[in-house]
């Protein structure tokens, strides 16, 4: 490519013949003195070697010669200067071609090189050639690399050495020389042509933006070397690095032609960095939604602080990583770090501790464990000057003032940073946390965050954690978390596979390994479906632990076709800040249906459907628990549901809305059916029978509603007498409540169908 030709531009001076007035005898600006009329500088009209020429005589320190024109210079533009130069008498100088760089406000711009390699002039009449290139780029062979700043240059040549001696010079020749540098054939422009330098302290950005622009759909090379940007650079064209760059923390690489991890790991030189700065670039521009890893393993050795990373408090558009693996390594930044303090707590601010002491040392995301403190209890927020912290969920029975445990756990991905992040996703991701790290802290705030076709294995402390809203409408789908606890008892395991602290999520055709708790999970309009969950281990008679706890009391939610394997569900307050029962919805809205629950070598005492309720007065309204099957191997268990009176019982006089029914059980001792259908014989004649259905019914409950009772046969007296009476049925009766007395006027035996209830049904 001759740029001179393809932009039309003027580069060659004029012969000195055509006048010696734009001939300088300084730097060629104007105003400058000119050679014409001066004593030292002749035209020669017919030399043997030159023809019509300049004879000069050296009477400086410093002689020059300079052409008054503006010689124009363009970004990836390469120019010789060439002159031919014979000595005639007296003493021998030397000569080298020499240039004034001029910026567009027609400034010289100082600290460039200006001058060319210099020749001695040995002997007389005899022709030395003198040659120097000037160009925007660094490149081997050019003498005078000027970088973008300069737009012309005034160019001609030095004599040096001692004075009194007479040359004379050939017609000087300026010529395009870019083809030397850029090859039209490979279809790539170098940032070098465009001034980018290498040195690792240059600034290139404008070096990197005047090369896209020029490259016009060829691809730039950015060659060996280390090349630091001060600002945000975008390349909409295909970058090929054999160099690196660095960057400032705030400034971007966009490389929006090849927008995947690899391209980034070559630009920055190092696999973290390069992870690093293409989430950066993603958050803040629109041209793509998602980054390739291209199946990329990335070595990871600390957390990945996206809030840090990108500059960012917020992203509300789509974005996406996918198809990668990231594997921890052992490093002190994954250390867990523990914080204990004393604050106070009130139930008029339900959710903040105040007066904490110690406050600048504990983390945002910092979980906390106390007295009366319920599971996965977050720091949301920290408030230095008013020693405060916001938590994610009211505390259900601390002392006012007490010591807490603050414990900040290290994930792979920590959204902690930011306020709010919707419709963010990680998709085919693996995370290999190795018993180093945990797996995913998703922001504050924020909704449809995506877990799709991803592993987690082996996270230390938890696989994705919600500290605040930042879990509404949560999906997390066709997923994989294998705890770092396997070889543990189960009721040994600390780990947990997720929490939830908001609304309408979405936990589907998952499979969650051995944890300490699947997933603790506050709010409503959540649905379970399709998941294996499976907590056991290889002991025999070892306890089970809660798979699925919900902390909300009416969840309004669905487990449907799940495997819940050696755990169970578990239905909570813990998070009430007033846990004892007042006017709020009780426990209830839960849909269990078409699950297979599975336990093996358990004690007896394990039940699949737990509720714990942490304050009294609390019942049941609205449980179904249709189409299961559950089934115990290597032994019998008792019951499939039971009430954990740790800190309370319900109230089984408001129980309203429970069905169990259509259920298969093995391996159980009792079946559980609501409402449950039984024959009853009474084989001697009496005025009372009392009938006992207290083995089946939920919970524990009482006999609160007989829907009907239907004699198989005839009633008889005690001579052997038909008798035709209708009883009367009491209800919650005996002392348990839990059975159903039919009084009769007379003495009579028989066999009857009752249909009873623990429930309300409406």
């Amino acid at each position: 490519m001759n740029k001179a030709i393809t932009d039309g531009l003027v580069l060659m001076p004029p012969a000195f013949e055509d006048g010696l007035d734009v001939w300088s005898s300084e730097d060629g600006t104007p105003g400058s003195a000119t050679y014409d009329g001066a004593g030292n500088a002749a035209l020669v009209a017919a030399d043997a070697d030159f023809g019509g020429c300049l004879e000069l005589v050296k009477n400086d320190t410093l002689t020059k010669l300079r052409y008054m024109g503006e010689t124009p210079l363009q970004p990836g533009m390469y120019l010789q200067i060439k002159a031919r130069v014979k000595a005639i008498s007296g003493n021998l100088p030397s000569v080298r071609i020499a240039g004034w760089a001029g910026d567009a406000s027609f400034s010289h711009v100082s600290g460039l090189t200006e001058i060319g390699t210099s020749e001695a002039l040995t002997s007389y009449g005899e022709v030395v050639e003198v040659t120097a290139i000037v160009g925007s780029g660094d490149r081997g062979g050019v003498d005078m690399p000027w970088g973008l700043e300069p737009v012309y240059g005034h160019f001609g040549l030095d004599l040096t050495g001692d004075n009194g001696g007479t040359v004379r010079i050939d017609d000087i020749v300026i010529e395009d020389v870019s083809e030397w540098f850029l090859s039209e054939s490979s279809g790539m422009i170098d940032a070098r042509d465009y001034g980018a330098v290498g040195d690792g302290t240059t600034d290139n950005t404008d070096a990197f933006n005047a090369a896209n622009t020029a490259a016009a759909g060829r691809k730039i090379l950015v060659p060996e070397g280390v090349y630091h940007l001060a600002d945000t650079v975008s390349f909409t064209e295909e970058a090929v690095f054999d160099g690196t760059v660095t960057m400032s923390a705030s400034a971007r690489l966009v490389l929006r032609h090849d927008f995947h991890l690899n391209a980034y790991i070559d630009a920055f030189g190092d696999e973290t960095e390069g992870l690093k700065r293409a989430i950066q670039a993603m958050f803040y521009y629109t041209d793509h939604d998602s980054l390739d890893m291209r199946g990329r393993r990335v070595e990871l050795y600390a957390p990945l602080d996206v809030a840090e990373i990108t500059g960012a408090s917020t992203l509300e558009v789509r974005r996406v990583i996918r198809n990668g693996q990231i594997n921890v390594q052992s490093s002190t930044d994954w250390d867990t770090e523990e914080v204990t303090s004393q604050a106070t707590y009130s139930t008029a601010n339900a959710r903040t501790l105040s007066n904490v002491a110690n406050i600048a040392n504990i983390q945002v995301g910092s979980l906390v464990t106390g007295t009366g403190v319920g599971r996965e209890v977050y720091v949301e927020s920290v408030n230095v000057g008013n020693q405060s912290l916001t938590l994610n969920h009211p505390l259900f029975g601390p002392n006012t003032t007490q010591t807490y445990t603050f414990t900040r756990f290290k994930y792979v991905f920590d959204f902690s940073g930011l306020s709010k992040l919707s419709q963010f996703e990680l998709f085919d991701v693996e995370l290999l946390c190795n018993g180093r790290a945990s797996g995913i802290m998703l922001a504050g705030g924020g909704n449809n965050f995506h877990l799709r076709d991803c592993h987690i294995k082996s996270p230390l402390n938890r696989g994705v954690t919600s500290i605040g809203g930042g879990c509404q409408d949560l999906h997390i789908d066709r997923c994989t978390f294998v705890s770092n606890e396997q070889p543990l008892r189960a009721e040994d395991r600390q780990s947990i596979a997720f929490n939830i602290n908001s609304n309408d999520c979405k936990i589907r055709d998952n499979r969650f390994q051995r944890f300490g708790h699947t997933g603790i999970v506050y709010g409503n309009g959540h649905m379970f479906v399709g998941n294996h969950w499976f907590q056991g281990d290889d002991f025999t008679d070892s306890p089970r632990t809660a798979g699925l706890v919900f902390t909300y009391p009416n969840v309004k939610s669905v487990v449907t076709g799940n495997y819940i394997d050696n755990s169970f569900i578990e239905m909570t307050n813990e998070h009430d800040v007033a846990p004892d029962f007042s006017s709020e919805y009780s426990f209830g809205g839960l849909t269990i249906t078409g699950n297979i629950f599975t336990v093996n070598d358990a004690a007896s005492s394990f039940s699949w459907i737990v509720i714990t309720p942490y304050g009294p007065g609390h019942f049941l309204q609205g449980l179904a628990v249709q189409n299961n099957t559950f089934k115990s191997l290597n032994g019998f268990i008792e019951r499939v549901e039971r009430i954990d009176t740790t800190y309370a019982d319900l109230e089984y006089n408001s129980t309203r809305n429970v069905t169990f029914e259509g259920n298969s059980f093995n391996g159980v001792s009792q079946n559980t059916i609501n409402p449950v259908s039984l024959e009853f014989s009474q084989n001697t004649a009496s005025t009372s029978w009392v009938l006992d259905p207290s083995g089946y019914l939920p919970f524990g409950g009482w006999a609160r509603v007989v829907e009907s009772i239907v004699f198989r046969n005839e009633m008889t007296n005690a001579s052997g007498s038909t008798v035709f009476e209708t009883p009367y049925v009491t209800v919650n009766y005996g002392s348990n409540k839990d059975q159903v007395l039919l009084t009769f006027e007379q003495a009579v035996k028989g066999t009857v169908n009752l249909i009873a209830r623990m429930d309300r049904p409406i």
